[in-house]
């Protein structure tokens, strides 16, 4: 981890009294994460942190997939197995600055090891597209956003041999009533089979996804 990036667990004793809010320790982090250490670094493994804060879980998993891409040669291949790296990160954060810390964190990591300055063009407005509908406000004991619509996740599928990406999404309510559990694949790691997603989409290149729009 960089000497730079902040460990502290508390933004404030105020935060901390109203919402219960402390930070798990990337220490601990990455002890609990080395109990699903094979989950962790397989690239499409799907997580969600039904209370991911700045993200302090999310940005370990996404580090670890990402060390699996340093054979990839092809800048086109990189980019689109990191868009599968980062649709398989999911988290839930009451708090709307925190959810913007984690999205930033997580872009940032991905700019990072792309070693790129500036505008990164249609790519980094699909990268933060994928991060906002991924990184929700909201309240996941009761399934709803921070202004009372029910939170809704996008599975993120890519399409071999295309370079393109379909989308379907699903009321996370919904998730958890099937599966009793926080979790988008089942105990082998296989991906669910839910009767019907809450929308489909037709698949788009993988620089194009921003162009969901919603």
């Amino acid at each position: 981890m960089p000497s730079n990036e902040n460990t502290k667990q508390i933004k404030s004793r105020q935060r901390v009294a109203d919402h219960g809010e402390v930070f798990t320790n990337p220490r601990e982090v990455n002890a609990m994460l080395d109990l699903v250490r094979d989950e962790s670094f397989r690239l499409d493994s799907r997580f969600l942190e039904p209370a991911c804060g700045d993200g302090n879980f999310l940005i370990e998993i996404l580090r670890r997939k990402l060390s699996l891409l340093s054979s990839v040669k092809s800048s086109t291949e990189w980019e689109f197995q990191i868009l599968i790296a980062v649709g398989s990160c999911y988290g839930i954060e009451l708090l709307e600055d925190n959810a913007e810390d984690c999205r930033e964190r997580l872009f940032g990591e991905v700019v990072g090891r792309m070693g790129r300055m500036g505008d990164l063009g249609d790519y980094g407005k699909s990268l933060r597209y994928m991060l906002r509908k991924n990184i929700v406000c909201g309240d996941a004991l009761t399934y709803r956003t921070a202004d009372g619509k029910p939170i809704t996740f996008c599975e993120w599928t890519p399409i071999a041999g295309s370079m393109q990406f379909s989308r379907r999404d699903f009321q996370f309510d919904f998730i958890v009533n099937q599966t009793h559990q926080y979790s988008l694949f089942d105990e082998q790691g296989e991906a669910q089979n839910f009767d019907e997603p809450v929308r489909s989409y037709p698949p788009l290149h993988y620089t194009q996804i921003y162009r969901y729009g919603d």
